[in-house]
């Protein structure tokens, strides 16, 4: 581990410490230096992240850290097989040494690692596809048929919501809900004795940072990583990775541009969820990021 500082009294502090930050927020450095107070390891908590073949863009930590490029490209990931590896990582560290530290930008993917999300089982075979070929020759009527399966699913969803729509009728046909199941995604009660932190920066401090970040990977050779990953079969679930389409179809100056601006918006949607996430402690993250562990590590042995 890299000596960022004596080690803490784990008594003082509760099994699982979480860091949530909008991307470049600085969230693996911290997570990183708490590891090290600790004398634990980093969760990762990034849907993204998950994946091998893609560590530039995907912004992957140099440093080992546990789910992070645990699939290949072609592979899938649900919310519920990462829940199902995140708990086990988690009990393993909490075991082993007292504390786990979980970091990630992928809200949903802390939420799953945090809590019992009570996710349902996996769609029948084939029905995704189905249910978007439904969708994509009349949405109207396929949000009709929601409606008589499950009527507060599709109260709940807008009609133009096909990812949502979608996922309603895969659920109600093998008698679950949409509903519930996003309900429990903001319970306040979690598997483990765990606190959660947000990173706050200035809105210009993101700003340079994201630029900066997209800088070094263009540097770091992400035009040729992507080139590389495209001579294989990537998922639906990969194919989510931000910049991958930019990097795969525009000149290189158009593909930088498009990329920052794209990052951007969504460092304002990981903002927005942080709002949503109950019990968040915000920290500032404007320093560097022993301080902001330190910083962490003193609320929580207050807590």
């Amino acid at each position: 581990m890299v000596g960022w500082g004596a080690p803490v009294d784990k008594t003082l502090v509760p099994e699982v410490i979480a860091v949530f930050g909008p991307t470049a927020s600085g969230k693996s450095g911290v997570a990183e230096a708490l590891a090290d107070r600790l004398d634990t390891e980093v969760v990762s908590a990034d849907a993204l992240q998950v994946y091998r073949g893609l560590p530039i863009l995907t912004n992957q930590p140099e440093r080992p850290t546990r789910l992070v490029a645990i699939r290949g490209l072609a592979e899938e990931m649900s919310v519920a097989e990462y829940a199902r590896v995140a708990h086990a990582e988690i009990d393993e560290l909490v075991e082993a040494s007292g504390t786990a530290v979980v970091a990630g930008g992928t809200g949903l993917y802390l939420r799953a690692a945090l809590v019992e999300m009570g996710v349902p089982p996996a769609p029948r075979d084939g029905a995704r596809v189905r249910w978007e070929n439904a969708y994509d020759a009349d949405a109207a009527l396929t949000h009709a048929h929601l409606r008589k399966l499950d009527p507060a699913a599709a109260a709940s969803v807008h009609v133009n919501d096909r990812r949502r729509v979608v996922r309603a009728l895969e659920l109600a046909e093998i008698g679950a809900s949409l509903v519930p199941e996003r309900r429990l995604l903001w319970s306040t009660e979690t598997r483990r004795p765990a606190i959660i932190f947000g990173l706050a920066l200035p809105d210009e401090t993101l700003e340079s940072r994201i630029r900066t970040r997209t800088q070094q990977m263009f540097a770091r050779g992400v035009v040729h990583e992507v080139r590389r990953a495209r001579e294989e079969r990537i998922s639906r679930t990969a194919e989510q990775a931000l910049g991958l389409a930019e990097l795969s179809e525009l000149p290189e100056r158009e593909a930088f541009e498009r990329i920052v601006a794209k990052t951007r918006r969504y460092a304002i949607y990981q903002r927005k969820w942080m709002r949503r996430i109950p019990g968040l402690v915000m920290i500032d993250a404007d320093r560097p990021p022993i301080e902001v562990a330190d910083a962490i590590l003193e609320v929580a042995r207050a807590r």
